[in-house]
């Protein structure tokens, strides 16, 4: 059994608050497993106490887009049936990857704000609060400011994710963003589609991705390494995969996990706050830069 969460992936360094917050979240996440539970059930709530949190970009603490609204995304994958769950530009609701869940089992697996809502209203999930006033002045700042925002654009990302295994073999991956700051109302990156921002595939492995969404996009990043588990490592995969990215300008960092446990964090940023649980205990850190050395 495995449990990896990943807080995103830039140039900025996590505080110690989002590392010990990231440590609970492996905690509670492995506890499930533990207990029985499924990979994506892992998934599911690991991601959830960060979404809660406020201090990541997803849930409460996602960012507003341009028009001061806060329009999250979310995508969850299981590995055994290959069945997904996905939400986009969803509004007013605290934790899009219990949304993104509760689809997995619709006919329809991908669903905009309008749809969405009602299945999150019928289903009584939490709503999601509105902006504080620390929130809304970053957003005044930032409009005032162009190239304040292109750099938040090129530097910081701190989309959430996990990857996991549980103890019959299956494997899933999820993720949640809140998207890029200040970016136009409508914009879509590759947290909730399907094979950029996430995969999982019990015969191959699970992965999630992090980084500027629209060069995950054209890669889809997370099919691809998935697909390159059967023949390589977790580690090998993601490097060659990153190495493509960053020929393309994209930045990226990704948590990747093979069907035999094995797995890699790698990422072309200087940081990725990230860690992982397993049956030794949990490890945390700000990054993984020994993984780093051969991706430029």
């Amino acid at each position: 059994m495995l449990l990896i969460v990943h807080g995103g992936a830039g140039e900025r360094r996590a505080t110690k608050k989002a590392l010990k917050t990231l440590s609970g979240s492996l905690s509670y996440g492995y506890e499930i497993l533990k207990n029985g539970g499924t990979a994506l059930d892992a998934v599911v709530g690991a991601i959830t106490m960060l979404e809660d949190s406020g201090i990541f970009n997803a849930g409460t603490g996602g960012n507003l887009q341009l028009d001061g609204i806060r329009r999250l995304d979310a995508s969850v994958m299981e590995g055994k049936e290959l069945k997904t769950g996905s939400v986009i530009g969803i509004e007013g609701v605290k934790n899009p990857v219990k949304l993104a869940r509760l689809i997995m089992e619709l006919p329809n697996t991908m669903l905009t704000n309008i749809g969405a809502k009602r299945i999150a209203k019928a289903n009584n999930l939490d709503p999601l609060p509105g902006p504080d006033r620390r929130a809304l002045g970053k957003l005044e700042k930032t409009k005032k400011r162009k190239k304040e925002s292109i750099r938040i654009f090129k530097n910081y990302f701190s989309t959430v994710g996990a990857a996991a295994l549980d103890s019959e073999g299956n494997l899933a991956a999820g993720a949640s963003t809140g998207g890029i700051h200040a970016m136009l109302p409508g914009r879509v990156g590759d947290t909730p589609i399907i094979g950029a921002g996430v995969y999982a595939e019990n015969s191959k492995g699970a992965v999630s991705c992090t980084g500027i969404g629209e060069y995950i996009l054209r890669l889809s990043l997370a099919k691809e390494i998935c697909m390159k588990l059967g023949g390589m490592t977790p580690l090998a995969a993601s490097r060659r995969s990153l190495k493509r990215l960053v020929r393309t300008g994209g930045s990226a960092g990704v948590i990747v996990l093979d069907e035999q446990g094995r797995f890699s964090i790698v990422h072309s940023t200087r940081f990725m706050a990230a860690g992982y649980a397993h049956k030794k205990g949990i490890t945390v850190k700000e990054g993984f830069l020994l993984a780093l050395k051969d991706l430029h």
